[in-house]
């Protein structure tokens, strides 16, 4: 005996060709030799399926005659979700492109994504997993050979990656590109900087920048930035670590918050394409809507949306920069929304008054706080900030209910709007990685193995999104969470017998079945 015994079960084996139903009696133990849980199981009679009752085993061995029972071992593991993750790596083609990448260490990256996908927990319970679940290193992963994979994942390795990865995702695609923040408790991170907080942490933080192709809905590169960077001015640095990937054109969809003039010129100077919302309140996107402020109501600009929605639109094909480089700007009006952007446009004033009372002004405010607020300051008085409500109530009356998108490729304005639209992949995304992907803050100091794991968080994203892309188009498994799927496919046991009896699985419940149905999984039985 290599273990400690522990308390002893049944499982129940139905043999399809005979119609019997076998009971054994099952002991687990622990091998300390392996380091993994183990069971021994003994056959002790059939399944009377009438009664329920037990019909004792009429054969012994010589060595049940002298009175032990001698029993075939059989060894456990949890492979559901490793039969799910398997088909997956496979058809998004991450498992060969991992390998190619890293030769000596593929498996163990692809176990912990595995984890990471499965139970969304840190690394260092891991360990306790790999003994008894399925995954492609197939080894127990203790918590030292965690750190010492982290330290030697390469960066040239990790871009190579990425360049063909982004290769693969932009073929048919457009990007949609965001911005998010990791909190950290390190203090000797370079990268981890004091800034602005999209989570209202008070903690230092990295920029997470990230790109998702809008078709597939699946993560096409990141890139890791000082905390302390702001949104607008991550899209040059992204683009510019884009060229070292040899990357092709690409068509990026943006957030109004990465608007900038510099922004625009940048796409436009390197040859990829854009769409992005423009804030409202600049004096040329202005201008354009008082062009078409008596029009834009007409019976021929009314388009229906969808059942619940239409918007009054109008185009106006503009040449941007000295290179003259032809733009639409698409401009909608939405009679509807108008009394909800009315408080919104309230709040920003709030915002732009408390911004400048507090001394914490924000470069890209500047024009509004010029424009909306009075700012007097006085030896005697100190300073004084009120609202500037002459050009308050011109915005709320003639800008009000309306916005606009502007795009280097597309004319059509209703094609323009359900492209920006569909990039709440992105925000769906985020929450997947901090939510479900135990990234809400990092843990890890030093630099080298922080990237490292962002990466390794970032493959998992990947088939967290796959995932949840493939099950929300089914009517069952739409309601069901990317981990609930995973809980679901633990119960899926895998049973390996010892010497010439081969192996079994369990049986599969009827969500089990589904998701294998929808999964266009093969039970291995």
């Amino acid at each position: 005996m290599k273990g400690a015994l522990a308390m002893a079960s049944q499982v129940h084996h139905h043999n399809k060709k005979t119609g019997v139903t076998y009971v054994y009696s099952v002991e687990s133990y622990w091998d300390k030799e392996k380091k993994a849980p183990r069971n021994r199981q003994v056959c002790i009679g059939k399944l009377n399926k009438a009664t329920g009752e037990i019909i004792p085993s009429q054969h012994k061995t010589k060595d049940a005659k002298k009175g032990e029972l001698t029993g075939v071992t059989a060894e456990t593991r949890i492979s559901g979700p490793a039969m799910l993750l398997d088909k997956l790596v496979k058809d998004t083609g991450l498992t060969s492109l991992v390998s190619r990448c890293f030769p000596k260490l593929h498996a163990e990256i692809m176990s912990l994504v595995y984890f990471i996908v499965q139970k969304g927990l840190p690394l260092s319970r891991s360990e306790t997993w790999s003994k008894g679940h399925l995954h492609p290193y197939g080894e127990l992963i203790v918590s030292q050979r965690i750190s010492e994979l982290l330290l030697a994942i390469r960066e040239d390795d990790r871009q190579e990656f990425l360049a063909l990865w982004m290769a693969k995702m932009t073929e048919h695609d457009y990007l949609c590109y965001d911005i998010t923040s990791i909190s950290s408790y390190s203090k000797a991170n370079e990268y981890v900087k004091c800034g602005y907080n999209r989570d209202g942490e008070h903690l230092p933080q990295i920029n997470l920048a990230m790109l998702f192709g809008q078709k597939s809905g699946l993560p096409a590169y990141y890139r890791r930035m000082p905390g302390n960077i702001s949104d607008v001015a991550t899209l040059r640095t992204t683009m510019k670590s884009m060229d070292f990937l040899n990357s092709s054109s690409v068509h990026f969809v943006l957030d109004r918050g990465f608007y900038s003039k510099a922004n625009i010129d940048e796409v436009l100077q390197r040859r990829h394409h854009f769409t992005i919302a423009v804030p409202s309140g600049l004096t040329w996107v202005e201008e354009a809507i008082d062009m078409h402020y008596e029009s834009i109501a007409l019976s021929q600009n009314y388009q229906p949306i969808d059942d619940s929605e239409a918007l009054y639109v109008a185009t106006d094909l503009r040449k941007w920069g000295a290179d003259r480089r032809r733009v639409y700007l698409h401009i909608y009006y939405n009679a509807r929304n108008a009394a909800d952007e009315f408080d919104r446009f309230t709040r920003k004033l709030l915002m732009y008054k408390e911004e400048v009372e507090s001394m914490k002004r924000v470069k890209e405010h500047e024009e509004s706080y010029a424009r909306f607020l009075i700012i007097k300051e006085t030896p005697k008085r100190g300073l004084r900030v009120s609202f500037n409500d002459e050009e308050v109530q011109k915005s709320r009356k003639r800008y009000i209910g309306f916005f606009c998108i502007l795009t280097s490729a597309i004319k059509d304005p209703i094609d323009a709007l359900s492209v920006y639209r569909a990039k709440e992949s992105v925000e769906n995304s985020f929450d997947d990685l901090k939510n479900q992907l135990d990234m809400k803050r990092l843990r890890i100091h030093t630099s080298a193995a922080m990237d490292s794991r962002i990466f390794i968080q970032f493959l998992a994203l990947i088939l967290i999104c796959r995932i949840r892309n493939i099950s929300k188009k089914d009517k069952i498994l739409k309601n069901l969470t990317v981990r609930e799927i995973m809980e679901y496919m633990e119960t899926l046991v895998k049973i390996k017998f010892s010497g010439r009896y081969g192996q079994l699985y369990t049986e599969t419940d009827p969500i089990q079945r589904r998701i294998m149905e929808v999964f266009e999984l093969t039970h291995p039985s």
